[in-house]
């Protein structure tokens, strides 16, 4: 494991860390909690582009959980963020839900099917063949390709969904056109998230509980990186993969303590 640093802002994810579908994480109010009372910065990510900050703020209240709808980041704040300042005022098709839609509105962006700089693919529940199929054609004719995230599959209580990167695979082998992904394991994520908070790398950790997603993109920013063990990666999966977090624990209750 590496040096110990003096942590003064943290990043976490929020499934498998603060969450496991709708209930909280044993120890989870806590650790919040401690942050909120030290007035410590904070920011929860998340890959899923599907609801909006407020939303997810009520979503996690609902759980028991108290976090400001301004200390979420989603792969759909970092994308919009990311276009407006690649290309100022520009266009984008969307497909996606109210999140993405939300978040690129709220940077200055304009929806069209018609022309757009960009096609933008998020996460949603109801892709639409018609709407994949048109986003092909826009491509093909010289729109610019990118995704919220790369994940393939997404939960939900009957098993796994196909998400964003099952999906952009489909586009991608129809107009030979890789998307550009924004969210984790992007570190471009992960800064937008720093500047979000104004914190620095150098006293910044990030906690995760997947080491292909979480973990590489806190590493690859130059974070800290936190395992949990209460989300998808084991103790035994984690020594599998070439690279290693800072440290592992059984889960963010056994945080509280250094929170100074």
């Amino acid at each position: 494991m590496s040096r110990r640093r003096e942590i003064r802002s943290w990043l976490m994810d929020m499934d498998g860390v603060l969450v496991h579908e709708e209930s909280a994480i044993p120890g989870a109010d806590r650790f919040l909690g401690t942050l909120r009372e030290r007035e410590i910065p904070f920011l929860v990510l998340t890959n899923n582009s599907i609801y909006t900050r407020r939303d997810l703020a009520a979503r996690l209240k609902a759980s028991g959980l108290e976090v400001p709808e301004e200390s979420i980041w989603t792969s759909a704040n970092a994308m919009a963020q990311f276009l407006s300042d690649q290309r100022p005022a520009g266009s984008a098709f969307v497909i996606g839900e109210a999140g993405l839609t939300t978040a690129l509105h709220q940077n200055g962006y304009t929806l069209t099917e018609r022309d757009p700089d960009y096609v933008v693919l998020g996460e949603t529940r109801t892709y639409s063949f018609e709407r994949i199929t048109h986003a092909i054609r826009l491509i093909v004719g010289g729109a610019r390709f990118i995704a919220t995230n790369p994940d393939a599959t997404g939960p939900s209580l009957q098993g796994p969904l196909p998400a964003t990167g099952a999906v952009a695979a489909l586009i991608s082998r129809a107009t030979g056109v890789e998307p550009y992904f924004v969210g984790k394991p992007n570190p471009l994520m992960m800064r937008s998230a720093l500047n979000a908070i104004d914190a620095h790398s150098e006293t910044t950790a990030m906690i995760g509980d997947r080491m292909d997603t979480d973990v590489v993109a806190g590493l690859e920013a130059g974070l800290e990186t936190v395992l949990v063990l209460t989300g998808v990666t084991t103790l035994e999966e984690a020594e599998r993969f070439p690279f290693r977090p800072s440290r592992i624990v059984r889960s963010v209750a056994d945080l509280i303590d250094e929170l100074g």
